[in-house]
């Protein structure tokens, strides 16, 4: 059985047993490839991704902040709306675990950044399927660390080096992360919604240039490799280029007096 199947058949039970129960289950992080995989599986089998039901059950899905990439669909009991939720895990949810990361000495430590924390977390055993997104402070002074719940304590207590670099890791409620991923708007116009239109616009290369990376497979659209350049781009979607960087597509803004879109982008640093 592949990945998708795996997940389709976790998602299904995951609904079945909160509708049986009426109680709260979830699974753990999710990537954005294994997120689209789930939503599919509730278009496919009756349920509505406008108004996130399935099987007779809300669902929402948390990662700790509003754009975070990696996170955990719950599907929730008849008594709990997602707002009620997620200030439950923000704050100390049972769900939802947040871990900051320090220097100890910070005269002496690394340039930390997220492949050194998540490097440091897998040599520990922590599937990564356990660990959510890792927000690191522009001056690699700190770090926040979204896992699992039940993984909090582990974590706490034996994450204690990462390099060459004594750490101390705490316990946090998810609220007190004020890092978020720095990014600038650009605003520009292109001739139409194609992936590789708006690769050339965003990297100020050729069309031509723009299809080689994808026909390389090095392009990524919500975590799975782009395999058209001809895919128009869906509002939302979040594009990764291996050796370039990644951007959100925010949308068509309007069009000019000669027929080309205009379009937002949110670049990241």
């Amino acid at each position: 059985m592949d990945n998708n199947a795996i997940i389709a058949g976790h998602v299904k039970d995951l609904a079945a047993r909160a509708y049986q129960n009426d109680y709260t289950t979830h699974s753990d992080f999710l990537s954005l490839s294994e997120c689209q995989v789930a939503l599919e599986t509730v278009r496919k089998n009756g349920g509505s991704v406008q108004f996130q039901t399935f099987n007779g059950v809300r669902y929402c899905f948390i990662g700790g902040y509003e754009d975070a990439e990696r996170r955990i669909m719950c599907f929730l009991p008849s008594y709990m709306t997602e707002r009620e939720l997620i200030a439950s895990e923000n704050e100390n949810g049972s769900i939802l675990g947040c871990i900051k990361v320090e220097a100890v000495n910070e005269k002496f430590a690394d340039e930390l950044g997220h492949r050194d924390y998540l490097g440091a977390l897998m040599n520990m055993g922590i599937e990564r399927s356990r660990i959510g997104d890792i927000l690191c402070s522009k001056d690699s002074s700190l770090a926040y660390i979204f896992v699992m719940k039940d993984m909090e304590e582990t974590i706490a207590a034996e994450l204690t080096r990462i390099k060459h670099t004594t750490v101390k890791a705490t316990i946090v409620p998810p609220s007190m992360c004020d890092i978020r991923p720095s990014f600038k708007e650009v605003n520009g116009f292109v001739a139409s919604l194609r992936l590789d239109a708006i690769l050339a616009f965003v990297y100020h290369m050729s069309r031509s240039a723009a299809q080689e990376l994808v026909s390389r497979e090095l392009v990524f659209v919500d975590g799975v490799t782009a395999v058209s350049p001809g895919y128009d781009l869906k509002e939302g979607s979040r594009v990764s280029v291996r050796g370039h960087g990644k951007f959100r597509f925010i949308g068509q803004t309007g069009n000019s007096r000669k027929g080309r879109l205009a379009i937002a982008v949110n670049i990241y640093d």
